[in-house]
């Protein structure tokens, strides 16, 4: 993030000196200068703008500065500054997701009543935005289980944020019932652990235990360890509160382990509805979209040493290395062997240009949750699968030197497998 600050503060400067005829030079030069000179330190970005905006409160920058001064104070993590220059951005803006979240959540940082119906109001506009951007659909080649999944996750902590607020403001009821939408739309051990945490408030330390029961049998993945011993010893506390022993502890786990089970699965086949791929791991069970609507699925292919090219259109090195590849096909003209052209792109018409303008013989799918499974966090990647299924080479960036050499014996290892 302190890249992306940078290079937003950059570009802030450059605008600011070039772009607008009405910033007066001594302006440009100071505000060029304190930027400069702050670097990606969000804390001297914070400074310098601050000591900018004193000194031209009228500044035509403004806006722009206050923005940057929310950002910076996001990751310098310093709720007071956040708060301050997130009310004057979300005051003049629409559509700001993140802000609003995380504006939402310094707010909650304390209980008072006054910070609470601020933070209301706030989560119920995070909440709308998300609800418009499910309603929008996915953009073009996102792997669309993955943009579901990540805004359900979102309206859940839209949902969760609202239930803090309202209890803050003592309507228990209503916060019990926000929480437990919100473990509804994505079960999570935050979400139940709101709902726990009213339920107590309002005198039924049953029911809060039962809730803290799922949140420690829930898997999230961001619940530490830490977390989890919380959960369990005030899970004890509040259902010996309840029944006078730990009698029923066991079989109250159980209960919420099969309860949650069953919940996820049918989460996984609502999600894998829209998504085929929705939540594989093995590359053998992709289904992958060609760029005229075609589909090609792996399972067809089992078997076969199959080889892997990830590329992207933008990628110089993906062009340099596509002859060598097809330098080793070649020389494996085997029937046993499958070469797979898979772009990362996200735009299909890009893709679409690209071919048009390169030589690019063979077909070209889309990797559609394929990258993920595999791990492939660099481009160009190969990635050599073995007649089993299991990743038998894989090849991380592109050196041409002993390319052909190296790709080649991986696939002959493969092929000679048993």
């Amino acid at each position: 993030m302190k890249r992306a600050l940078a290079s937003a503060l950059f570009g802030l400067a450059l605008w600011g000196a070039d772009q607008n005829p009405t910033l007066s030079e001594q302006e440009k030069r100071d505000l060029n200068n304190a930027l400069r000179e702050a670097g990606a330190s969000p804390d001297e970005s914070l400074r310098a703008i601050e000591k900018h905006l004193a000194k031209y409160p009228n500044s035509p920058r403004r806006p722009e500065l206050e923005r940057s001064a929310v950002r910076a104070a996001i990751e310098a993590r310093d709720d007071r500054r956040l708060i301050l220059y997130g009310e004057r951005v979300l005051g003049r803006e629409t559509g700001d997701a993140f802000t609003l979240e995380r504006m939402t959540r310094a707010l909650l940082q304390s209980d008072s009543t006054e910070s609470a119906e601020t933070a209301l109001g706030y989560a119920r506009r995070f909440e709308a935005e998300v609800r418009q951007a499910l309603r929008g659909g996915p953009p073009a080649r996102v792997v669309q289980s993955d943009w579901r999944d990540g805004l359900e996750r979102s309206l859940s902590q839209a949902l969760t944020y609202e239930a803090r607020a309202a209890g803050n403001l003592g309507r228990a009821s209503e916060a019990i019932a926000l929480a437990q939408r919100a473990f509804e739309t994505y079960p999570n051990a935050e979400s139940a652990r709101e709902g726990a945490r009213w339920l107590e408030r309002a005198g039924d330390p049953e029911a809060g235990a039962r809730r803290l029961s799922d949140a420690l049998t829930i898997p999230d993945p961001r619940t530490t360890d830490a977390d989890r011993v919380r959960d369990r010893a005030r899970m004890g506390q509040l259902w010996r509160q309840a029944t006078g022993s730990d009698s029923g502890l066991g079989d109250l786990l159980l209960e919420a382990f099969d309860r949650n089970m069953e919940l996820l699965q049918a989460r996984a086949l609502r999600l894998r509805a829209n998504d085929p791929n929705s939540g594989l791991t093995d590359p053998r069970e992709f289904t992958l979209a060609g760029l005229n609507g075609n589909r090609l699925s792996m399972a067809s292919l089992r078997g076969k040493v199959l080889i892997l090219d990830f590329w992207a259109t933008w990628c110089i090195p993906c062009r340099e290395q596509h002859p060598l590849y097809q330098q080793v096909m070649r020389q494996l003209q085997d029937a046993e062997v499958v070469f797979l052209s898979i772009s990362t792109d996200e735009d299909p018409q890009a893709v679409k240009k690209f071919l048009a303008e390169h030589p690019w013989p063979e077909p070209v799918w889309f990797e559609d949750g394929l990258s993920r499974a595999l791990a492939v966090t660099e481009i160009p990647t190969t990635i050599v699968i073995g007649r089993d299924g299991k990743v038998a080479g894989r090849i991380n960036g592109f050196v041409a030197e002993h390319f052909v050499e190296r790709l080649t014996e991986r696939i002959r290892d493969a092929l000679n497998a048993k």
